[in-house]
C-alpha cells in the first residue's frame, strides 16, 4: 500500500523544500532509463528559453534521454484508469537552474499511446506527440514517424550504485519542471524518494533525436543509469 505520508516526510535529499500548498497528482516512474549526453553551452541555449537559465555541472551542459514507463498517474482524489494512466513515455530533456530551484526543460516529449499523449498535452501544457513504443525486460523500442525520431536500446541491468557521485545526483534529483506556454512561463514542483539507481551495461544503442543545432545519432551517452523507478507527487503548476 502507497503510503503518501512516508514520501512526504522523505525529504533530506531535496535540494530545496517542500513547495507550499497540496499536491494534486500521483504518479510513477517506473523501470527508468537515464541516457546523458555533453552538449556545448553555446549549442543548447538556443533551444532553451531566454527566460530559462541553463544549468551546469563543473562549466558543462547536458542533455539527458529518459525512457520510463509512467504507471498510475491520478488526480488526489480520483483513482487511476490503466488505459490511459499507464503508458511508455521517452523524454528529452536539459537542465535549469531558476529562482535557486534546479529543474529540468523538456526538449521532446513522447508517449506511446495515443489517447495518453492527448489527455497529458492537454491536462499538462507539455508538448506530448505519439511514438510507436515497444518494450520487454532487457530493450526499449520507439518510433516518431512524424519527427523520424527512433531509439532501439538493449541494455543489462547490474548492480546497485553504492556510492552516488555529485554528477549522479545533480542528474537526477531534480524536483520541478520548467515550461513555456503561449508566451508564459510555468514551474511545476514534484516531490519523490530518492532516486536508487544502478549500473547498466548498454549492449545495443540505435537513435537518432535531432533537436535544433544538436543531434544524438548514433552518438554514445556519456553516462548511463537505470532505477526501478519511484512514487511521484506533483503540484498544480506556478507562473514565474
Amino acid at each position: 500500500m502507497i503510503k503518501i505520508k512516508d514520501i512526504l516526510s522523505d525529504t533530506t535529499h531535496r535540494p530545496f523544500e517542500l513547495p507550499e500548498g497540496q499536491w494534486e497528482y500521483y504518479q510513477e516512474w517506473n523501470n527508468t532509463l537515464f541516457l546523458h549526453w555533453v552538449i556545448p553551452y553555446e549549442i543548447l541555449q538556443k533551444c532553451v528559453p531566454r527566460n530559462l537559465n541553463l544549468d551546469t555541472f563543473d562549466g558543462l551542459c547536458y542533455v539527458s534521454l529518459v525512457a520510463f514507463t509512467m504507471e498510475n498517474i491520478r488526480p488526489k482524489y480520483l483513482p487511476s484508469i490503466s488505459f490511459i494512466s499507464n503508458f511508455d513515455e521517452i523524454n528529452l530533456r536539459t537542465y535549469i537552474e531558476n529562482d535557486n530551484k534546479k529543474g529540468v526543460y523538456f526538449l521532446n516529449i513522447e508517449a506511446g499511446k495515443l489517447l495518453s499523449a492527448f489527455i497529458a498535452k492537454s491536462l499538462s501544457g507539455l508538448p506530448y506527440e505519439k511514438s510507436n513504443m515497444k518494450r520487454s525486460e532487457n530493450r526499449y523500442t520507439s518510433r516518431n514517424v512524424k519527427k523520424d525520431f527512433y531509439l532501439d536500446a538493449e541494455y543489462k541491468i547490474r548492480d546497485n550504485l553504492q556510492f552516488k557521485s555529485e554528477l549522479d545526483k545533480w542528474l537526477t534529483e531534480r524536483y520541478c519542471l520548467y515550461l513555456e506556454s503561449n508566451h508564459k512561463f510555468y514551474r511545476y514542483d514534484i516531490h519523490h524518494k530518492e532516486w536508487e539507481l544502478k549500473h547498466v551495461e548498454l549492449k545495443q544503442l540505435r537513435l537518432s533525436y535531432k533537436i535544433c543545432d544538436f543531434d544524438l545519432i548514433e552518438r554514445s551517452p556519456n553516462l548511463v543509469h537505470y532505477s526501478q523507478g519511484v512514487k511521484v507527487l506533483a503540484w498544480k503548476r506556478q507562473i514565474i
